[in-house]
């Protein structure tokens, strides 16, 4: 259970703060602002701050899950810089850190395919392409089967499910582990562009809409929306969590 909750823990911090290198990155190279890069949940107390870079201070969160970049340092003024910034340039901030996840998936495979399989180099880079297409397709096809009512539940993991698979693969060695943070790296990434409200995809949505109607949404309108969404994914992380624990039980 320990080796299965840390194993947890390490693999979704990294595939999390490669997420949000994407987003901070993309936001520099606009002229962006960043006030802050943490390692740690977003809503546990600063325990550090590691070291500053320009504005941004990079923190040590209390609870060691995942990470977050912050555009505020507290209030609506400086979140304001963001959405009045060009539409492209937003586009490309929200979409970087599910394009950096697609990316350390792709190169963290491999690796996986040169030792694990014994490929030659160029084609474990045409198998790992191979497997970021297929994982890619399947997921999507997936979200639109469950969303028209299609599909089912039944392929939905939860923090439980994905700690227990997390801690078979630590159990199997390095490169099992590897190939798991690529797979759930590259999930995440597709996740977050799916058109939902909350996730990086919404964010675009809503950038497309602003398009069309050749208007601004206001930030209150982003933050309702935002908001509906995270009381969607918790409700969704439930649902999935208590369906991990009867699978586990029984």
């Amino acid at each position: 259970m320990i080796i299965s909750l840390v194993s947890f823990l390490g693999v979704f911090t990294i595939i999390v703060l490669v997420h949000e290198l994407g987003h901070f990155i993309a936001a520099r190279r606009a002229g962006i602002k960043i006030y802050e890069f943490s390692i740690g949940f977003p809503f546990s107390p600063r325990i550090a701050t590691l070291f500053q870079h320009r504005e941004t201070e990079f923190t040590l969160r209390l609870l060691p899950l995942g990470g977050f970049v912050s555009f505020s340092k507290g209030d609506e003024s400086e979140v304001i810089e963001l959405f009045e910034a060009p539409r492209l340039h937003r586009a490309v901030i929200m979409a970087a850190g599910s394009l950096a996840n697609i990316a350390f998936a792709f190169l963290i495979f491999i690796p996986v395919f040169v030792f694990g399989k014994h490929l030659p180099f160029m084609d474990a880079v045409l198998v790992s392409a191979k497997t970021v297409w297929s994982v890619l397709s399947g997921v999507v096809m997936f979200f639109a089967q469950l969303i028209t009512g299609n599909g089912t539940m039944d392929g939905l993991t939860g923090p439980v499910g994905i700690a227990s698979l997390a801690g078979k693969a630590a159990a199997k060695g390095i490169l099992h582990v590897m190939f798991f943070t690529g797979m759930l790296s590259l999930s995440l990434g597709i996740l977050n562009l799916l058109p939902l409200p909350a996730l990086d995809g919404g964010q675009l949505l809503m950038l497309m809409i602003e398009s069309i109607r050749r208007k601004r949404l206001s930030l209150r309108a982003h933050q309702l929306t935002n908001l509906i969404g995270l009381f969607l994914f918790l409700a969704l992380t439930i649902v999935a969590t208590y369906r991990d624990i009867i699978k586990i039980v029984s």
